[in-house]
């Protein structure tokens, strides 16, 4: 169980990054029913140290602090690419890994799980930019720089900036389920849920003025999951001809008509499992899977364990 949160810094971390892990994890959100976590904010190189913006922060905590986290996150930093690791550091994540904790990197975080040993043999990825260097220095480890991030059993890894939001509401809903990480995630304003897969990079993040974007279809399509639509139809309803429809949905989107929907299925499935008694087979066919199987299949694929095992995780055994 995901309670005890430690994050290590090195010289010249990167506030934001930082700040990502410290917004989900370390903020006292028990007032509003939510879980709270032991957190606390450790150094590898001393009391004081220097940010990337040019500022210092003081850290009470050494790397003793981690010895008693479940999860140990690594934000990025200046010059991660480029530069050696205390050695008592590593050991420390190769320990927390050995006795079942997980470790995760924001961004270029994942240069030092990488100097641990910890992604030998496993995927990672990486803001885009970083993603040559990565392959270069660590060969065997596979680099996918194209998605948000992965998660590879006990290491998780992230791209750019607020990917690591991501990847840290991603820990929370695989241990806490949806409803509380879209909690969360709306006291933070950002979007509930970004699948791992989805593009680091979208074209067009802010769409531009004269509504000539797809996202009242998105609005639309949230409303209408248990229906079967053609990526035609939706052209049609965006008033565009389906090339078109199909170009502007992945550059505002960072994915497929076909994957959006199916995350978006799987997410509501994930709610219905949480909140309502009602069978898969009537869940199946209230999130547009149809048949039990096929919810099974998809959901399986997306969040690791079947429809029944996640209900009994989230609302325990009876409910099952």
């Amino acid at each position: 169980m995901l309670r005890n949160v430690a994050v290590v810094l090195l010289d010249g971390v990167n506030p934001f990054e930082l700040g990502v892990v410290c917004e989900v994890f370390g903020t006292d959100r028990t007032d509003e029913g939510l879980p709270a976590y032991d957190f606390a904010v450790a150094s590898a190189e001393g009391p004081v140290l220097r940010t990337e913006a040019g500022f210092a922060i003081r850290v009470d905590h050494g790397l003793e602090r981690l010895e008693s986290a479940d999860l140990i996150a690594v934000p990025a930093g200046r010059g991660f690419d480029a530069r050696s690791f205390p050695p008592a550091l590593l050991d420390a994540l190769r320990r927390g890994v050995e006795r079942g904790a997980r470790v995760a990197s924001v961004c270029s975080g994942v240069f030092v799980l990488a100097a641990a040993g910890l992604l030998d043999g496993r995927r990672a990825t990486v803001h885009w930019r970083h993603a040559d260097e990565l392959k270069r220095q660590y060969p065997h480890l596979t680099v996918e720089p194209d998605v948000l991030y992965v998660d590879e059993g006990p290491v998780i890894t992230s791209a750019g900036t607020a990917a690591g939001i991501d990847a840290c509401l991603h820990l929370v809903r695989k241990e806490h389920g949806s409803e509380v990480a879209n909690r969360i995630a709306r006291r933070m304003v950002v979007p509930p849920h970004r699948d791992g897969g989805q593009a680091q990079y979208i074209e067009r993040p802010v769409p531009p003025a004269g509504g000539d974007t797809v996202s009242d279809v998105l609005v639309w399509l949230q409303e209408h999951l248990d229906e079967e639509v053609t990526v035609e139809q939706l052209a049609a309803r965006a008033l565009m001809s389906p090339r078109t429809f199909a170009r502007r949905f992945q550059q505002e989107t960072g994915t497929t008509p076909y994957r959006w929907v199916l995350g978006q299925r799987v997410l509501l499935a994930q709610r219905l499992l949480e909140r309502t008694d009602d069978t898969v087979d009537a869940i199946a066919g209230r999130t547009g899977f149809g048949t039990a199987a096929a919810l099974r299949h998809h959901f399986v694929r997306a969040v690791g364990t079947t429809p029944h095992a996640y209900r009994r995780t989230f609302r325990g055994p009876e409910a099952a």
